[in-house]
């Protein structure tokens, strides 16, 4: 698709840093009612959590079965929704007892997961994302994303914020904002900065997670493995 207008450069400041579980896989986030909510990975270690902002401290938590690896979650109405990587399966929660409270199923990879209050967004690893039914969890719609170079590959952890999806592209030091009716990229945050020099040993260690406070219009950001969660404010674009 042609693009007519340049992509936006966004710049951040940090505005607050907060403890993160160093064992935590992150594969999805999300921040809701002051605390923040996280999905975990690795088989034997998957896992969605609720968490307090300031400690880290588990304050609620429910364990996948072993043999599943979890990935993405979002909100919807009163239940949590989880992805799972390859089993093609989802699992849905209660959000404030976080008792199990159903499944859905899909056909190709689960990675991120986020919503525009109408309907799910899913990505899967490829230049797709997928909008889904909010009851049937069926595809409604496939949107390529793509930028000046062509297909953006591997987008994982979504967040939509006023009217953009963002995302995280697996393994790369960015966020980027996607046009959720054309796919594509409008802007761009460079995030390589952050944890510079204590980035984990493990080369899986690699940023991951994004959620956002509508009240204040900060994000929060951290990575698989890593000890800290970042709130940062997005200032001025180049």
């Amino acid at each position: 698709m042609a693009r007519t207008t340049p992509e936006t450069i966004w710049r951040y400041e940090i505005v607050g840093e907060y403890p993160h579980d160093p064992n935590a896989f992150t594969q999805g986030l999300y921040f809701e009612g002051g605390h923040l909510f996280e999905g975990t990975g690795r088989r034997g270690e998957s896992a969605v959590r609720k968490l307090e902002l300031d400690t880290g401290r588990v304050v609620e938590q429910a364990d996948l079965q072993p043999w599943f690896f979890g990935e993405g979650i979002a909100p919807w109405g009163d239940r949590i929704y989880q992805l799972t990587w390859v089993a093609g399966v989802g699992f849905i929660y209660d959000k404030e007892s976080f008792e199990p409270e159903g499944q859905f199923q899909y056909d190709t990879e689960g990675w991120g997961l986020t919503h525009d209050e109408r309907s799910f967004i899913m990505s899967d690893g490829s230049a797709d994302l997928s909008f889904r039914h909010p009851v049937s969890f069926r595809e409604l719609r496939r949107l390529p994303v793509s930028d000046e170079m062509g297909p953006v590959v591997a987008l994982n952890e979504l967040e939509y914020v006023d009217g953009y999806i963002w995302a995280n592209i697996w393994h790369r030091d960015e966020l980027v904002a996607i046009d959720p009716e054309t796919g594509v990229v409008v802007g761009r945050l460079d995030l390589s900065d952050l944890m510079a020099g204590a980035r984990p040993a493990d080369p899986e260690g690699v940023l991951n997670g994004i959620a956002h406070d509508p009240s204040t219009g900060h994000f929060f950001v951290t990575g698989k493995l890593w000890s800290r969660v970042f709130e940062i404010r997005l200032t001025e674009p180049n």
